[in-house]
């Protein structure tokens, strides 16, 4: 990783017709250029409202080819303005095959690789199964000119192996594109406690692996197709020290350009005083690859 890297995230709501987000994109984007920043975050599935929320055979239309209109679009603005740029698509691989994309546009305007999410969802007002083939490029950093970016997509967040697998290949920095918010049927106490759990479980992946994390959200109250029910989504974007301490945030609702300047020797110095990699028992974890252990 360069010794000094400037890292933005766009925090936007994304509600509204396909040229409106984009055009709301790259306004944040070239924002973050004008700072200087070296790389800028987008949130998952950008371009458009999330569609996930129920199963419509007519949304596949809603796709697009990698490469294709949306990424020489984004491919022009990176080598413009010389950044780096996180965007996640609804990828058409093929007749009835398609993915939830993360497409990473180096600062001539190439495209320095993909990430297919691995995992996929399939909850209420979630309905990501349906749309999604789960990826099959691995847990594999994107070699780019500021460093190996280590790219994960919303629900895999949850999952510590993902993390560490990406660490592990040599990822310099964790990046989380991502759609999730609040069912408003829930309570104020249970809105929290997601959150929380949200935050800490991505802070704790900066922690167990030493390395920063930029958590990207959008916001916005987006209704159900023909339902009153919806999803309000609930922003909190972040960027992580190695140590999981926070940079920068934003809050719920607010519409943030996040950034941060992330120090290449204080990482290396956190992993120097804290060795996880050092002391992690490879000789006994075999059981990690087993689905429960009965």
């Amino acid at each position: 990783m360069k010794p000094t890297l400037t890292v933005s995230a766009v925090q936007q709501p994304c509600n509204e017709d396909r040229q409106t987000n984009l055009n709301f994109s790259i306004a944040k984007i070239e924002e973050a250029a004008s700072a200087n920043a070296d790389l800028v975050v987008l949130p998952e599935l950008h371009l458009g409202p999330y569609f996930c929320q129920n199963e419509d055979y007519n949304n596949f239309a809603l796709a697009q080819p990698i490469p294709g209109p949306a990424t020489e679009i984004l491919a022009t603005v990176a080598k413009r303005l010389k950044i780096v740029i996180v965007s996640t698509i609804f990828e058409k691989r093929a007749a009835g095959l398609y993915h939830n994309t993360a497409v990473i546009f180096d600062k001539d305007g190439s495209i320095a690789g993909k990430y297919r999410k691995m995992h996929i969802p399939d909850d209420p007002g979630f309905y990501e199964k349906y749309y999604f083939t789960p990826g099959d490029l691995g847990f594999k950093p994107i070699d780019t000119s500021i460093g190996k970016l280590g790219i994960l997509v919303c629900w895999d967040q949850w999952f510590p192996e993902a993390a560490r697998l990406m660490a592990l290949a040599g990822a310099e920095l964790l990046i989380y594109p991502t759609a999730i918010g609040w069912d408003p049927q829930d309570t104020p106490e249970e809105h929290q406690r997601q959150l929380d759990a949200w935050i800490t479980i991505q802070r704790s992946h900066a922690v167990a692996n030493g390395i920063p994390v930029i958590s990207c959200n959008r916001i916005g109250f987006e209704q159900a197709p023909n339902s009153d029910a919806g999803i309000n989504f609930w922003g909190n974007s972040f960027i992580a020290g190695p140590q999981g301490e926070i940079l920068t945030n934003a809050n719920a609702t607010e519409v943030k350009l996040l950034t941060a300047t992330l120090v290449s020797t204080r990482i290396e110095k956190v992993r120097q005083i804290w060795p996880y990699f050092r002391d992690r028992r490879i000789d006994a974890y075999q059981d990690l690859t087993r689905r429960f252990i009965d």
